[in-house]
C-alpha cells in the first residue's frame, strides 16, 4: 500500500510518500521539502500575512500533485503549531481547501506528542523499557514519557526554536542578555511540567527526534546522516550546555559551515540549544539518543494500525487506559 502524509511544521512543508502494510516497516519511496519558516512569518498580531498564505497553498498543491503522481492510495494531510496558533488559521486552511482541494486537520501538541512517541516506541522497541521523548519543533516543544506504546504523559509547550528567536533573538547575533533572558523564559515555562514528568516515573531511555536534536547532535560528533538510520547516535548535556553562547557569536553563515546544519535552521540553533539544555537539566538527563522516527512516521504508523478493526479496537482501550493513567499522576503532582 503506498501512502503519503503532509506535514506542515512551522518551519517546513514536507511530504514523506512510503510503501507500507500492516505489520510491516514504512520504506520511504520519496521526500520533498519546501522550508517557509511560517513561525517566523507570523505578524505582531499572531496572523499569517498574505504572503506566507501564498507560499503555503502552492506548497501544499505541488506536494499534493507529487503524491498524486507516485500513485499514493491515501494521503494524509496535517498542521501542527504554526497554523494552529495562527490567529487566521481557519481562514488559511479553508483558503487551501478551496484552491488545492486538500483537507488539512490541526493537530494539537498533545497529539503530536503522543503519536512521536509512537514512532520512537516502534523504532526502539519494547526492549528499550519505559521511554522519555523530546521533540524540539519550530514553534513548540513536545515531551511524552510511558511504558507502553501510548505514553502516561504527554504535553506541549511553546518552546519552538523558531518561535523563541523571532520573539526573544531576532538579531543575527544575539548579545548575552537577550541570552540570559531567553534562558529564563524557558526555566520558567519547563518548570511548571517538572512535577508532572517527577511523578511519571524514571525512564529506561531518553529519546530525541526533530532537526534541531539532530543538528545539536552533529555539532556535538554524532555521526552524519550519511552513514545511515541504524548507526547510534546520541547528544550529551555536556556537549549542548553553553553551545547557545558559542553559536550566538557566529552569523548564521557560519553557522550552516557546522556539520549537519542547514541554512534555514542556523539562524534557530541558538535557541534550539538553549531548550535543549534547559529540558534536560530539569528532567536529569546527561545524555539523549536520536531516533530517525518522528510525527510523520507515527502517522504512518497508526494509520497502518487501523487497518485492521480488531487492533484499532485494542489501541482505543490502551489509549483510554493511558489517560487514565496521565490524570491520576497529574492528581498526584497537584
Amino acid at each position: 500500500m503506498r501512502l503519503g502524509v503532509l506535514d506542515v511544521g512551522s518551519n517546513t512543508v514536507h511530504l514523506l510518500v512510503v510503501d507500507a502494510h500492516l505489520g510491516g516497516r514504512p520504506l520511504p519511496a520519496a521526500k520533498v521539502k519546501f522550508e517557509l519558516r511560517l513561525a517566523e512569518l507570523l505578524d505582531a498580531d499572531g496572523s499569517l500575512p498574505e504572503q506566507g498564505a501564498d507560499q503555503l497553498v502552492e506548497a501544499v498543491r505541488s506536494a499534493s500533485a507529487v503524491a498524486e503522481g507516485m500513485g499514493a492510495e491515501d494521503f494524509l494531510a496535517f498542521a501542527t503549531s504554526a497554523i494552529r496558533d495562527a490567529s487566521n488559521g481557519e481562514q488559511v486552511l479553508g483558503r487551501i481547501r478551496d484552491e488545492t482541494g486538500v483537507e488539512l486537520t490541526i493537530m494539537s501538541g498533545r497529539e503530536e506528542a503522543r503519536v512521536t512517541f509512537l514512532a520512537a516506541r516502534r523504532w526502539f522497541g519494547w526492549g528499550a523499557g519505559r521511554l522519555l521523548v523530546l521533540d524540539i519543533g519550530g514553534g513548540s516543544l513536545e515531551m511524552a514519557a510511558g511504558g507502553d506504546e501510548e505514553p502516561d504523559l504527554a504535553l506541549s509547550l511553546p518552546l519552538g526554536a523558531g518561535r523563541l528567536t523571532r520573539d526573544w533573538l531576532p538579531d543575527d547575533r544575539p548579545d548575552p542578555k537577550g541570552l540570559r533572558d531567553l534562558r529564563k523564559h524557558v526555566r520558567k515555562e519547563l518548570a511548571r511540567c517538572e512535577p508532572e514528568f517527577t511523578a511519571s516515573g524514571e525512564p529506561d531511555r531518553v529519546v530525541a527526534t526533530s532537526k534541531t536534536f539532530r543538528s545539536l547532535a552533529r555539532i556535538g560528533g554524532a555521526a552524519p546522516y550519511s552513514e545511515g538510520p541504524y548507526v547510534r547516535r546520541t547528544l550529551r548535556r555536556s556537549d549542548v550546555r553553553g553551545l547557545a553562547e558559542r553559536l550566538a557569536k557566529m552569523r548564521p553563515g557560519e553557522r550552516a559551515d557546522l556539520p549537519g546544519v542547514s541554512p534555514g535552521r542556523a539562524p534557530q540553533l541558538p535557541a534550539g540549544a538553549i531548550v535543549a539544555d534547559a529540558a534536560m537539566e530539569m528532567l536529569g538527563v546527561e545524555e539523549v539518543e536520536l531516533c530517525p522516527w518522528a510525527l510523520r512516521e507515527g502517522l504512518l504508523l497508526r494509520r497502518m494500525d487501523w487497518t485492521d478493526p480488531g487492533w484499532t479496537a485494542a489501541r482505543s482501550t490502551a489509549a483510554a487506559n493511558a489517560a487514565a493513567r496521565s490524570t491520576t499522576a497529574a492528581s498526584r503532582a497537584g
